[in-house]
């Protein structure tokens, strides 16, 4: 039976929400409260990261829709949720959004890069790129800043539009919370997940 670190034990909880029962544990005490059907696993990274790398059985919940509700759908008796994400800072602010809802969870420490670092198992797709789709966000967002202001200094003014359009597009995608290149890029082939191998 695997015995939480007393460390890492409600006195860890955020001082900011001192009722509030969040407990972080070791990606060792993660695994075998898995293989002991203990916990439910929550993945609160993005759909492209999910379907590039991931742990086996983990359910997918993106911070960027996150509920809290959610999370305690389909849990058995005496079942807990679990978080985790890439490297804990976004299943710390998940962990924090279910504390509002007054709904205890625990928090792998160090998310999948401690999982793996720890020599566990993921499951992976080869066929999805490596580059997070708000890289590729990035990288489409200033290349056509480059190009349309080139295009203005070079050829015409008129050319000016392109940037202006694409800085009121980030405006309203920090603004909404929601992004629609974003979006567009998720259905390309290469961030879509196929068939998984397993691997470390």
């Amino acid at each position: 039976m695997t015995t939480l670190s007393p460390a890492l034990a409600p006195s860890a909880t955020s001082a900011a929400s001192p009722a509030v029962n969040i407990i972080q544990i070791s990606p060792a005490e993660a695994q075998a409260m898995l293989a002991s059907s203990r916990a439910v696993l929550i993945d609160v990274r993005e759909p492209d990261e999910y379907a590039r790398e991931r742990i086996a059985g983990a359910r997918l919940l993106p911070l960027s829709r996150f509920n809290p509700a959610d999370v305690i759908k389909g849990l058995a008796p005496g079942q807990r949720v679990m978080l985790h994400c890439k490297s804990g800072k976004r299943s710390a602010d998940a962990a924090s959004a279910c504390a509002d809802s007054g709904i205890p969870v625990l928090v792998m420490l160090g998310g999948l890069e401690a999982w793996k670092a720890a020599n566990l198992p993921t499951l992976i797709n080869t066929s999805v790129t490596r580059i997070s789709i708000m890289r590729q966000v990035q990288l489409v967002v200033g290349s056509l800043t480059l190009v349309g202001s080139a295009l203005a200094w070079f050829v015409h003014p008129a050319f000016i539009a392109l940037p202006a359009f694409l800085g009121a597009g980030l405006t309203f995608a920090g603004a909404s919370g929601t992004c629609a290149l974003a979006t567009l890029l998720s259905f390309l082939p290469w961030n879509r997940a196929q068939s998984a191998s397993c691997g470390v």
